[in-house]
């Protein structure tokens, strides 16, 4: 017998894969609630119990990311022994390059969202989700600090907010230029972000 709480978190978790899979197939803007209804089965009162609207099931998807991401950190650095700052920056290199991909989901949805930053409500999204994703940055940096894989007197809140720039300017880069550019490998970007670091 499951639990409310565990029904809740497994109709949840569906109405973001479900979101996820409409996006992949049709787009931002041409996925609905509707369409999201449609495809859980669920009623409209079960998905705004949980949402206001699909900007904010968007934006639940991008820190749902960042949240798998950091997960993946915290994995790379448990199986790293002494200071090794090697396995720990692939990791975030290899998802930085995942997540910057044109036809990345992720990708898809951040554009969107920031072409409707006009929306304070948006707006306010995209802030808290930068926050959370620096201060994300910031902790990873400041475990390679505790480990000595990272130099101590590397700031490391200026550090993570160089590599949201980066990792914003790749996304912006990837839709832009499309086809026209060779796009970053992920060796490329882990050269750059392991030699800023040590």
């Amino acid at each position: 017998m499951t639990s409310d709480t565990t029904q809740r978190s497994a109709s949840f978790q569906l109405i973001l894969d479900t979101t996820e899979q409409l996006v992949k197939e049709k787009g931002c803007r041409q996925t609905t609630l509707q369409d999201i209804i449609d495809r859980t089965g669920l009623s409209k009162g079960a998905i705004y119990h949980y949402v206001s609207g699909k900007d904010e099931l968007f934006g639940l998807i991008l820190k749902s990311k960042a949240e798998q991401m950091n997960e993946r950190f915290q994995a790379a650095v448990a199986g790293t022994v002494g200071p090794d700052a090697v396995p720990p920056i692939q990791t975030i290199t290899q998802g930085m390059i995942a997540n910057t991909d044109k036809n990345d989901v992720g990708s898809k949805i951040f554009i969107y969202l920031l072409s409707q930053n006009e929306n304070p409500k948006i707006a306010e999204m995209l802030t808290d989700l930068y926050n959370f994703s620096l201060r994300m940055a910031t902790s990873w940096l400041e475990v390679g600090q505790k480990a000595g894989a990272i130099p101590p007197d590397i700031d490391a809140n200026r550090a993570a907010a160089i590599f949201m720039t980066f990792t914003y300017g790749i996304r912006v880069q990837n839709v832009i230029a499309g086809d026209m550019h060779q796009a970053l490998q992920a060796d490329e970007v882990f050269r750059v972000i392991f030699r800023s670091l040590l």
